[in-house]
């Protein structure tokens, strides 16, 4: 069993404080699902950045250890199980099966399915993949029942998530909520709510940096839940809502993401190697006003090639962003280019 701590999603830090504040709560969920599993190992994949959260898990491990929670006989059950910790720091990791290859030693790429990974994944063995959030709340469900745990949140979207707030808000913070909660209430309640009021909100990025873009008309109404999003063109990704307001300029923000994806792309697909290329580069003459508008059309083309043609999901994410820059910010980008004309 792999725990995915790798946690590079720019505007995510969900996992970094359960490491931080409740590492216990970590390797009691990790126990109870190998246990459930037959898994006798668990690697935790923490990112090389979190130093202070690794030593934080470090030191509850090795009280587990001590206490004979985890060992040869975890918790006096006669059950092998033990954890320990491996780093690594590098965005595309946090794909699974890039994540495996990392943790054998091997490049952090992604690799093609099948064979999947519980049927060769970790050197030939039967491999599992999950995510630190989800395995943190399951002694919370235990203890609790799945009554209560259906009954947070509407049918079907059920629970609680840790959404982190960050961007132009007065209050950035990371805050525990049950599923279905209003955008709007979130940010106003736990983040002090926008910059200079909601009035000055432009959009937001309701799952992470590779979540679509929603405009502030979608946001007032948008509820942070998978059904809604998804009705919305978006998804709930990571829960890290990053706030744009209009005081910024949205093409630098579209601008230095597409720079982003361009350093952190393995170069294996070549619609995301190609798009990687040519995004960033388009993107930059938009902010600046030196470009032509037919090749907004272009930007379009280009991401519409990248969606479903690649290994992994960087590709989307990358594309998602093109696709803000094409639909949403259209005009802004004529306007720009008109006004570089005329001082020309």
């Amino acid at each position: 069993m792999i725990l995915n701590c790798a946690e590079g999603e720019p505007g995510t830090c969900k996992d970094r404080e359960i490491l931080r504040h409740e590492p216990h709560k970590l390797i009691e969920g990790c126990l109870l699902a190998g246990f459930c599993m037959g898994c006798e190992k668990c690697i935790v994949y923490v990112r090389n950045r979190f130093y202070n959260e690794a030593c934080n898990l470090q030191f509850a491990m090795a009280e587990a250890y001590r206490y004979g929670l985890l060992g040869c006989n975890a918790c006096d059950t006669g059950i092998k199980f033990d954890m320990h910790i491996q780093r690594g720091d590098r965005y595309l990791t946090g794909e699974e099966t890039a994540m495996v290859n990392c943790l054998m030693g091997k490049m952090g790429r992604p690799r093609k399915r099948p064979p999947y990974l519980h049927e060769k994944g970790y050197f030939d063995h039967p491999t599992v993949v999950l995510n630190a959030e989800s395995i943190a709340v399951v002694p919370s469900i235990l203890r609790r029942g799945a009554k209560w745990w259906s009954g947070l949140g509407r049918t079907k979207n059920s629970g609680t998530k840790l959404f982190n707030i960050s961007g132009h808000v007065n209050n950035p913070c990371t805050v525990e909520e049950e599923m279905s909660m209003p955008l709007r209430d979130l940010i106003e309640m736990h983040a002090g709510g926008v910059c200079g009021g909601w009035k000055n909100l432009l959009a937001v990025f309701p799952g992470g940096l590779s979540t679509p873009l929603i405009p502030k008309i979608a946001a007032e109404e948008a509820l942070m839940d998978f059904d809604c999003l998804h009705s919305m063109g978006s998804e709930l990704g990571t829960g890290g809502i990053i706030v744009m307001c209009k005081d910024c300029d949205p093409l630098l923000i579209m601008q230095r993401t597409l720079e982003f994806y361009m350093k952190q792309t393995c170069k294996q697909c070549t619609p995301c190697r190609d798009g990687a290329i040519w995004l960033p580069e388009i993107s930059k003459n938009f902010t600046k006003g030196e470009s032509h508008p037919h090749m907004i059309d272009l930007v379009d083309t280009i991401q519409k090639r990248m969606r479903g043609t690649c290994i992994c999901g960087l590709a989307e994410g990358h594309a998602n962003v093109a696709f803000a820059l094409a639909q949403q910010f259209g005009p802004l980008i004529e306007k720009r280019i008109l006004e570089y004309a005329k001082d020309c």
